[in-house]
C-alpha cells in the first residue's frame, strides 16, 4: 500500500492541482471589483462612459427608469447623466406657460413626463435613506424655479407645482406613514412653510394676499391634488392641519378650499357673509371635511371634525345661516346627522331649530329633495331622550319658519337693502323661503300620513 502511494500517485495529482489553481486565478481576476470596476455594466462595459450617456439620451425616460434597475453601478451611471447640464436640460423640463396646444393636451403631456421622471428618481435613489435621497432630489429639482415656494410670477397660469406634486406622488407611492412624514417636514424646512402659515393665520383675514395664494396654490398642487386614493389625501391634509390649534385649522382649511376670485385666485373671505354662497364655493370646503370624516384616520375623530366644522362657520365672522345649512348639506348625511346631533344633545334646540329652516330653504333653492330634509329632522328627533323634548323641538321648528319669514318680510319692507341693489334678492329669498315653508310642511303631512296608514 505505501508503495503504490510513493509510486503511482505523486506525479500526476501535482500537476493536476496547478492547472486547476491557474484557471481559478484566472477567473477570480475577472471577477474582481478592483480589477474590473465596470463589469456590472454588463454589455455596457466596453463603452466609456461618455458614450454610455449618449445611449441614454436616445432612450425614453420610462426606459431609461428600468435600465436604472439593472445593477447598482449601472443606476449611479444614471445618476451621473442626471447631475450633467445635458442630462438636467433634457429630464427637466421647464415649459411650464406654454398654452397654445388646445384641449390640455401640453397639459397632460408635461404632468406624464414629471410622472416617469418621478419613477425614474424613486428607482435611481431606492438605496439611499430617505434623508439622503431628499437631499439629492432638491439638489437637482432646485434648477427649476417654478418648483419653489413663491418662485414663478404667474402662478396661476403655471403647471410648475402641478407637475412637482405628480413628481412627488409618484416618488413617495407606497412609502410608509413614517417615511411621508420626513417628506412633508424636509418640504416644510426646505420653503419655510410652517413660518408662512403662522404668518396668515395671525394676520388679519386678507392682509397677506399674495402668501394666502401661495400657501393654497403649494398645499392643493403639491401635498393634495395629486392622490387618486382619499386616504392618502387625507394623510396630507392631515400633516397640513393637526400641528395648529383648531381655530388655525379652520382658517388654513378656508384658506385651501375657501372660495376664490377668478380674476387673481385671492381668497374671499366676506363670501359666506355678504350673502348666499353658490355650490362652487362651498363644494371644496365640503369635499374637505368630508374627507376627514369618512376615511376614518386615527388622528380625527367625529367630534374634532364637527369642532372643526363649528369653527368654520365663524371664519372670519359668522356665517349667514343658510351657507351653514349649504356647507352641511355638501358634506353627506354623516356629517350633517353628528352635527346636528351634537346640538340636540347640548341642549341647543333653538338653533337647531332654525338650522332646519335653512336646510329647507337651501334644498327649496337648489333643487334638492325636500323629503331629505324631512327624514334628516325625523332622525333628529330621536337624539332627545324623553317625548317632551321632541315635542318641544317640534315646536321650536314651526315658530323658526314663522320668526324667519317675517325677520326677511321686515328687511323687504323696511328697505334695507335698497341701496346695496338686494332688492330683488331679498323678495326672491322671501319667495323662497315660503315654497320651503309649504314643501316642507307637506312632506312632514305625507310621512304623517304614511305611519298612520301602516
Amino acid at each position: 500500500m505505501a508503495s503504490r502511494v510513493n509510486t503511482s500517485f505523486t506525479l500526476i495529482p501535482n500537476q493536476k492541482y496547478r492547472r486547476r489553481n491557474h484557471r481559478s486565478n484566472r477567473f477570480s481576476n475577472i471577477l474582481d471589483p478592483d480589477s474590473q470596476p465596470l463589469s456590472t455594466l454588463g454589455n455596457f462595459k466596453a463603452l466609456p462612459l461618455e458614450i454610455f450617456q449618449i445611449i441614454l439620451r436616445c432612450l425614453s425616460v420610462k426606459d431609461i427608469s428600468v435600465l436604472s434597475m439593472v445593477s447598482k453601478t449601472v443606476s449611479q451611471h444614471i445618476i451621473s447623466y442626471i447631475s450633467t447640464s445635458s442630462g438636467s436640460k433634457r429630464l427637466l423640463l421647464q415649459d411650464f406657460h406654454n398654452l397654445e396646444l388646445p384641449d390640455r393636451r401640453q397639459n397632460s403631456t408635461i404632468l406624464e413626463h414629471y410622472r416617469s421622471l418621478g419613477l425614474l428618481f424613486k428607482r435611481c435613489t431606492l438605496l439611499l435613506p430617505t434623508k439622503e435621497r431628499l437631499k439629492y432630489i432638491h439638489k437637482i429639482l432646485a434648477e427649476v424655479s417654478c418648483f419653489k415656494f413663491n418662485g414663478c410670477v404667474t402662478p396661476l397660469q403655471c403647471l410648475g407645482l402641478p407637475c412637482y406634486g405628480m413628481f412627488l406622488q409618484t416618488l413617495t407611492a407606497g412609502w410608509d406613514e413614517l417615511e411621508c412624514h420626513r417628506v412633508y417636514n424636509f418640504l416644510c424646512e426646505l420653503t419655510n412653510l410652517s413660518r408662512n402659515m403662522q404668518t396668515v393665520v395671525c394676520s388679519k383675514p386678507g392682509i397677506a394676499t399674495k402668501l394666502e395664494l401661495w400657501i393654497r396654490l403649494f398645499c392643493r398642487n403639491v401635498f393634495l391634488d395629486p392622490w387618486t386614493r382619499r386616504s392618502d389625501s387625507a394623510f396630507w391634509l392631515t400633516c397640513i392641519l393637526k400641528p395648529w390649534p383648531m381655530v388655525n385649522q379652520a382658517r388654513l382649511l378656508y384658506i385651501i378650499f375657501g372660495p376664490v376670485a377668478p380674476q387673481d385666485g385671492q381668497v374671499v373671505w366676506q363670501k359666506m357673509i355678504e350673502g348666499p354662497a353658490d355650490e362652487p364655493s362651498l363644494k371644496g370646503l365640503a369635499d374637505a371635511i368630508k374627507l376627514l370624516y369618512d376615511t376614518g384616520t386615527k388622528e380625527w375623530t367625529a367630534d374634532d371634525v364637527i369642532s372643526l366644522v363649528d369653527e368654520l362657520s365663524v371664519v372670519p365672522r359668522e356665517w349667514l345661516l343658510e351657507n351653514n345649512a349649504h356647507l352641511l348639506i355638501l358634506s353627506g348625511n354623516s356629517v350633517c346627522f353628528t352635527f346636528m346631533a351634537s346640538k340636540a344633545m347640548n341642549g341647543r334646540a333653538i338653533e337647531l331649530a332654525r338650522l332646519i329652516v335653512f336646510l329647507a330653504l337651501v334644498c327649496e333653492k337648489e333643487l334638492y329633495c325636500m323629503d331629505w330634509a324631512v327624514k334628516m329632522m325625523q332622525k333628529v328627533c330621536k337624539v332627545f331622550s324623553t317625548p317632551v323634548e321632541r315635542n318641544n323641538f317640534l315646536q321650536s321648528v314651526a315658530n323658526a319658519f314663522a320668526y324667519v319669514i317675517m325677520e326677511m318680510l321686515q328687511s323687504v319692507l323696511s328697505g334695507e337693502y335698497a341701496y346695496h341693489d338686494e332688492d330683488n334678492r331679498s323678495f326672491l329669498n322671501l319667495f323662497h323661503l315660503v315654497h320651503a315653508q309649504a314643501n316642507f310642511h307637506k312632506e312632514v303631512l305625507c310621512l304623517t300620513m304614511n305611519t298612520l296608514s301602516t
